[in-house]
């Protein structure tokens, strides 16, 4: 496997039954690179992202993360070794404190849990103001979590997914139910995290603004096939992606 690649997928497939949901799926992602996967919903997006995670069973094919074949491992397992997902399931406890929340996520990544002899404002705290200034929250740390806005909870979960100290971050559509603001301020905090940070970074998303504005490759699914990829250029000019998903406006 190519050094350069953090993950490598090869002909990976996926069927429920009888119904072929990915069909010999073959992607790389460059380390530090900020992706995206694209296509209209029931392409085959989110299986993609629960095969590479762990939490769908791999049909066929094969799944490396860092060079280590990780097919069919244990969506925990997976986990640990620097692969977090965020944005499709809520961790954010609402009757908590963002501080809390993010303290919470810290301590449970470091295995370590209350005691007598330790008092808990102290535990992780400077982890978790790092953590905070890093997402914006650091204005928000004594708010209850349930009452942020939409735009700060995305913020929340980036930090809670974050905890973990990862070297892929997937995001499943990140900025799903936000203004044009509050998309505006949470992409350019994932752009951020890509390039202050080196993380690497792959989305889905609906938004074309956003997937044009911060994707430096773009993969197109259709009925789960890879039908198209490249440079936002390089794919906005691909009649078959024009057919299946962009749409005439883009062409």
């Amino acid at each position: 496997m190519d050094n350069d690649h953090i993950l490598k997928v090869e002909h990976l497939s996926k069927a429920f039954f009888k119904y072929q949901v990915l069909t010999d799926v073959n992607y790389t992602l460059a380390k530090g690179q900020i992706a995206a996967i694209i296509g209209p919903n029931g392409a085959g997006k989110s299986t993609f992202f629960n095969l590479v995670t762990g939490y769908h069973h791999v049909t066929g094919g094969h799944v490396f993360f860092r060079e280590e074949e990780i097919t069919n491992w244990p969506r925990h397992k997976i986990a640990r070794i620097g692969i977090t997902r965020a944005f499709q399931v809520s961790n954010i406890y609402p009757k908590l404190t963002t501080y809390e929340n993010v303290r919470q996520s810290i301590l449970a990544q470091k295995k370590k849990t209350l005691n007598f002899f330790t008092p808990a404002a102290r535990l992780a705290k400077e982890e978790t103001l790092e953590l905070l200034n890093l997402t914006g929250l650091q204005s928000h740390k004594h708010t209850e979590a349930g009452i942020l806005s939409q735009g700060d909870k995305k913020k929340l979960e980036l930090a809670l997914a974050l905890a973990s100290k990862p070297d892929l971050l997937l995001l499943d559509e990140p900025t799903a139910g936000m203004s044009s603001e509050e998309t505006h301020e949470t992409m350019e905090l994932v752009k951020r995290l890509n390039e202050e940070i080196g993380l690497s970074i792959l989305f889905t998303e609906h938004d074309i603004s956003v997937i044009f504005g911060y994707a430096k490759k773009l993969s197109v699914l259709h009925q789960g096939i890879l039908v198209a990829e490249g440079t936002p250029e390089e794919v906005r000019r691909n009649k078959e992606a024009q057919q299946c998903y962009l749409g005439d406006e883009l062409c």
